[in-house]
């Protein structure tokens, strides 16, 4: 047997988790890129999926894109959005959150509804990043290659981007002359 709970937070209960965000990026700021990637693995190194509740294994996962996107050299993201992913990612490097990590089932709660807020905010950057990955797996079967051994970057993918919206654009200006009676007066089509 399931329930669900609905945990609603309200503007205070926000302000003490930015409260707390705010609170561990003073803390992080001597640490580095590394230590904090590193401390943030470490939350995921520790904890047991099948053992958490869905609604923070959920989460947890939405922290391992998290770092990925950030050590992701292909993706290449852009320093002004990985500092904004690292900064997101200070809470999870500190071992002093509002809910100890080691309280049985809880622990991670408010692991999760941080690595929620962080998401929302860093929604499009992930998006993206889902894209690009799925566009790499892709190209990586099309091209019967093995995704470790293909390096594409995002230039690639803008690239593979742009050539699709020209052949969309070529293919929706035949179908029109194919379906209809209409052809150009202006111009001429090879």
């Amino acid at each position: 047997m399931s329930m669900d709970i609905q945990i609603s937070l309200s503007d205070a209960d926000l302000e003490r988790f930015v409260a707390s965000m705010k609170q561990a990026e003073s803390k992080a700021d001597k640490l580095d890129e590394k230590a904090i990637l590193a401390a943030s693995q470490e939350l995921l190194n520790k904890t047991d999926p099948e053992e958490l509740p869905d609604f923070i294994a959920t989460r947890l996962g939405h922290l391992k894109t998290l770092i990925a996107m950030v050590q992701d050299v292909g993706f290449g993201l852009p320093e002004e959005d990985k500092a904004n992913v690292l900064s997101a990612l200070t809470y999870f490097a500190l071992p002093d959150d509002i809910v100890p990590d080691d309280v049985p089932v809880l622990g991670f709660l408010d692991d999760a509804i941080m690595i929620e807020l962080c998401a929302r905010d860093l929604k499009y950057e992930i998006e993206a990043y889902d894209a690009f990955c799925h566009w790499r797996i892709d190209e990586a079967k099309r091209r019967s290659e093995d995704l470790e051994n293909l390096h594409l970057n995002r230039h690639d993918w803008a690239e593979a981007k742009r050539v699709e919206a020209i052949e969309s654009m070529h293919r929706h200006r035949q179908e029109s002359y194919v379906s209809g009676n209409w052809s150009p007066k202006l111009f001429r089509i090879h």
